[in-house]
């Protein structure tokens, strides 16, 4: 008799160093179905697809693909069961074209010539029967935008006939008309009888996609559900083991002077002509397509690239910001995008990191009071609701929440008046969004103007006071609090009239 499920997890056991990472949790997927996997990080949800895929060995448990009980020992016995994992960083050549990448596994096999030919013409039709005919199969895979770069990933694991596909976090990077494109190819797929696990934070895509959701907290299973039988509120309280009344905080913050000023910043090929300005208290917002400034031109007004014009207005007085230190000591803050390699050092210590911008205030003659680095790192850290076991761990010890409150700690630290966050929330779970978003109000009703890039609208409508929105390297818009909604914004950035 077939097995009703294309993949069934059960009973699953995996402790790394007598802690649990799993616990007796279950997961399962049928054929022709897009089912969700979700929970805070640490939950378990990578250790479980990391059994699945043959990367991690569980300690206990049973695995069944298609009904058969297997043993996953490794990822190419994994790769041979039918099982495709898709990562957030691309297992991709980039230097070798499209159809190569697709059937690289032919490359390094035994015939003595490969028919070059041929082979750009399979991955060609594989294109075409997927709705992507448009990509060229003779391209280097780094001549693509990244959208496209994840379809040739897919392609390639559907070209080894694989059935069971793993998505983690597949539009961290994509534009709103790219996560469209793939939602169109991932619901093909399904149509075709595949199975696929959707790892996502972002629970509005989850609604729109998916037709059932398991939820993991500390390793063990919570609740199987299909979609259709629950809500984001629900689905919310479930991963977080408690009732959130509200994501989003109440806004109440006193919006007080213009504190800073850009006008006409040119940087590169990306910023042309922006002029805006924040005031105190105030969150503005910076939406737009992924590629259209915005991270450059923060970048150019917080002296980490080179302005070519435009003046920078800091307190009423223009000032030159030529470098990082420049903005530092006007208390400018900036918290990357990319905080692992920018944001924070990932392998120093949680003290090191938070009073790195502000050795000033426990150093006595040029050198650090240990004692007192030590407590003034705790006061920081507590204000912003931080979970650590002692400020001597290493960041790349803490949970990416944690890690985050780490980059925005070293600001506060020192005595932060205007902080840029370049998308503050990326990557982290939904509980951890909203200590962030707290802490981002908290920050606001002190005074401090934010300024936070984001490519979540939902994010914008409800943390901002006003958004900026850019296209193409220039502001296309800026929208008051009443007239902030998901149209609006997109119509803005797609230059849709």
């Amino acid at each position: 008799m077939q097995s009703v499920y294309k993949v069934e997890m059960e009973g699953i056991t995996k402790t790394f160093g007598g802690v649990y990472a799993l616990k007796n949790a279950s997961f399962r997927v049928k054929p022709g179905e897009i089912h969700a996997l979700v929970g805070e990080n640490g939950a378990g949800k990578s250790t479980l697809m990391k059994i699945l895929s043959g990367a991690v060995q569980m300690d206990s448990g049973t695995i069944r693909i298609d009904g058969q009980a297997c043993n996953i020992t490794s990822p190419k016995v994994s790769k041979d069961l039918g099982v495709a994992v898709i990562y957030q960083e691309f297992m991709l050549a980039p230097h070798l074209t499209v159809a190569e990448n697709i059937f690289i596994d032919r490359l390094s096999g035994k015939k003595p010539v490969i028919d070059w030919r041929n082979l750009k013409k399979q991955a060609g039709e594989l294109l075409d029967k997927l709705g992507f005919g448009d990509i060229d199969a003779g391209m280097p895979v780094a001549d693509l935008p990244v959208a496209y770069q994840q379809i040739v990933e897919i392609c390639k694991s559907l070209a080894k006939n694989e059935k069971i596909l793993v998505l983690d976090e597949p539009t961290a990077v994509l534009t709103f008309s790219e996560i469209e494109k793939l939602f169109g190819l991932l619901r093909s797929l399904r149509a075709q009888g595949i199975g696929i696990v959707y790892i996502s934070h972002r629970l509005d895509e989850i609604f729109e996609l998916c037709d059932a959701v398991t939820v993991l907290k500390d390793g063990m299973l919570v609740k199987e559900l299909n979609i259709k039988d629950t809500d984001k509120k629900s689905l919310i309280n479930l991963m977080v083991g408690r009732e959130l009344s509200t994501l989003f905080p109440e806004r109440n913050a006193t919006i007080g002077e213009t504190l800073l000023e850009a006008k006409h910043i040119c940087a590169g090929r990306m910023v042309d002509d922006v002029s805006f300005s924040v005031r105190r208290g105030e969150v503005l917002g910076f939406s737009g397509l992924v590629g259209a400034g915005r991270t450059e031109t923060m970048r150019a007004i917080f002296g980490a690239d080179k302005m070519e014009s435009g003046q920078v207005v800091y307190q009423g007085k223009e000032v030159l910001l030529k470098s990082p230190v420049d903005a530092v000591g006007r208390k400018i803050g900036l918290v990357p995008e990319d905080r692992k390699n920018q944001g924070v050092l990932i392998e120093q210590s949680i003290r090191v990191n938070t009073t790195l911008t502000s050795l000033g205030r426990v150093s006595k003659m040029g050198i650090i009071k240990h004692k007192k680095d030590k407590e003034f790192s705790k006061k920081i850290l507590a204000e912003l609701a931080t979970k650590y076991a002692s400020v001597e761990d290493n960041v790349s010890s803490l949970s990416g929440g944690n890690q985050q409150k780490i980059a925005l700690a070293k600001w506060l630290a020192a005595d932060c008046q205007c902080m840029i966050l370049d998308e503050p929330t990326r990557g982290v779970d939904v509980g951890a969004k909203a200590e962030i978003y707290k802490n981002i109000n908290k920050l606001a009703e002190s005074g401090m103007a934010i300024i936070m890039i984001s490519s979540e609208m939902e994010e914008i409508i409800n943390m901002c006071d006003r958004v900026m929105i850019m296209r193409q390297g220039k502001i296309v818009g800026e929208l008051e609090k009443n007239e902030m909604t998901e149209n609006n914004l997109i119509k803005l950035s797609m230059g849709v009239r």
